[in-house]
This record gives structure tokens, C-alpha cells and sequence, in this order.
């Protein structure tokens, strides 16, 4: 049985849903065009829940249901940390916490030609995109844009890289940043990268600044904006104490 909600589009934004809810009523949005993704479907005014997990939008107009899952299933342009597991031929064998391993062609990077192109070691971690995947075979992945510029794609090096559900890597790339990353960068000096694939990575000058960020990082989870800045401002005391 479907849930009858509230019909204002901000009701349920950040709140739990299950399927058969419904979310939206399009009679009460009129000259409002809406894009639906994921975890959403549309029958005649009513817009519901397909399944279990919260309700999400970002502007202009766009909803979904993010569920928080450790699998993850790769989808193309998808950026996601890698570790290089394997060499064989003009590949690198990369796990990326799929199903299965992808490939990530020797000649997609920069600059790459087959006598010079860059040499990895197994454990390498990289930021990489998801270029192609195909029921059955293996994801392929890319270290440069659709442009063939590298941009921010590459080996991550020294820092430290923690493994998250997807649900929070996808909250920590959301635009506009954030709240717990905004009231991290007011204070403290770090650079990260997050993968759609549950990875995250935290690079600072001193190592008690990296397990702060971590730490913020993976109690943001299930905490409102308002509770993740209180949470950042609590960490921040016990360093200047």
C-alpha cells in the first residue's frame, strides 16, 4: 500500500522513503518542470517511491532516491578510486569494488603512447572515470576527461583512502558542497577525493588532520547539515584544547 504524504515538493526532502510512497503531486506544481532519477516513477500526477532510502533533489530540479548500499554497480561517467591489482598486456586490472575487476587501458592517460605511458605498481590507488560497461565483460576506466585531458585524474599518492557506503561518497560529491566539508575547509587545510564506489581519500600536512576529516567524514552519514556542523565544531575543540 502507497503512503499518502504531504504534496509540498520540500516535505520529504532528506527523509526516509519506501516504496510506494508518494513523494510528489505534480497538480500542486504547476509550471514546474521536474527531472526524475533514479528510485522514482511517475504515474499521472503522482510521483512515487520505488524503493527504500532517502529522498534527494538538487537544484534546479531534479529527485531520487539515493540508497546507501557497500556494493556498487559502475555506471559510465562515474568517478570512482581504484586499486591497480594487476598489469597484463596493455592493461591495468583495477578494483574498484565491482562486481568485477575493470580494465583500464595503458594508453588512457594523458599524453600515453605504447613506448611511454605511466607505470603503476599493484596497490597504486587512482582516481579514474567509468568509460563503458556491458552486461558480462569487465568495466573499462579512463584517467582522462572527454576532452583527453587528465584534469583530476591520476594516482593519489601518500594520504590516506577508507571505504564508505555509496550513499555517503555520493553526499560528499554532492553540489553544493556539503555542510561537514564546508566547516572542515574553513579551518583546516586538506585535499580529498571520493568515489561513487564507496572510497574515500584525505590527503594533509600532518597525520592528526587526516584522521579528524576521516573521522567527520564517516560520522556525517546519517546527520542533518545542522548536526554536521555541530559535529565538525566538536572535533575542532578537542584539537585546540
Amino acid at each position: 500500500m502507497g503512503t499518502e504524504v504531504s504534496t509540498s515538493p520540500t516535505s520529504l526532502i532528506d527523509q526516509t522513503v519506501v516504496p510506494g510512497d508518494i513523494v510528489l503531486d505534480l497538480s500542486n506544481m504547476t509550471n514546474q518542470t521536474i527531472k526524475l532519477g533514479s528510485g522514482l516513477r511517475q504515474d499521472n500526477d503522482s510521483i512515487s517511491a520505488m524503493r527504500a532510502g532517502k529522498l534527494r533533489y538538487s537544484k534546479p530540479n531534479k529527485y531520487w532516491v539515493e540508497s546507501s548500499h557497500k556494493r556498487y554497480i559502475p555506471r559510465p561517467e562515474d568517478h570512482v578510486l581504484g586499486i591497480v591489482v594487476d598489469c597484463k598486456g596493455e592493461n591495468y586490472w583495477v578494483d574498484i569494488k565491482g562486481p568485477q575487476l575493470a580494465l583500464l587501458p595503458v594508453l588512457a592517460f594523458e599524453g600515453a603512447n605504447k613506448r611511454n605511458y605511466p607505470k603503476f605498481e599493484v596497490s597504486t590507488l587512482l582516481y579514474t572515470r567509468v568509460v563503458k560497461t556491458n552486461t558480462g565483460m569487465n568495466p573499462e576506466l579512463s584517467c582522462v576527461d572527454e576532452s583527453g585531458k587528465a584534469a583530476v585524474f591520476g594516482p593519489l599518492k601518500d594520504g590516506f583512502m577508507f571505504e564508505t557506503s555509496t550513499g555517503l561518497s555520493r553526499m560528499l560529491l554532492s553540489s553544493p558542497t556539503c555542510p561537514v566539508l564546508e566547516a572542515l575547509g574553513k579551518k583546516l587545510s586538506f585535499e580529498t577525493a571520493f568515489g561513487l564506489n564507496g572510497r574515500c581519500w584525505v590527503h594533509a600536512a600532518a597525520p592528526r588532520i587526516v584522521i579528524i576529516v576521516a573521522n567527520a567524514l564517516m560520522n556525517s552519514e546519517t546527520l542533518s547539515g545542522t548536526q554536521q556542523r555541530i559535529m565538525v565544531e566538536k572535533l575542532l575543540e578537542k584539537i585546540s584544547d
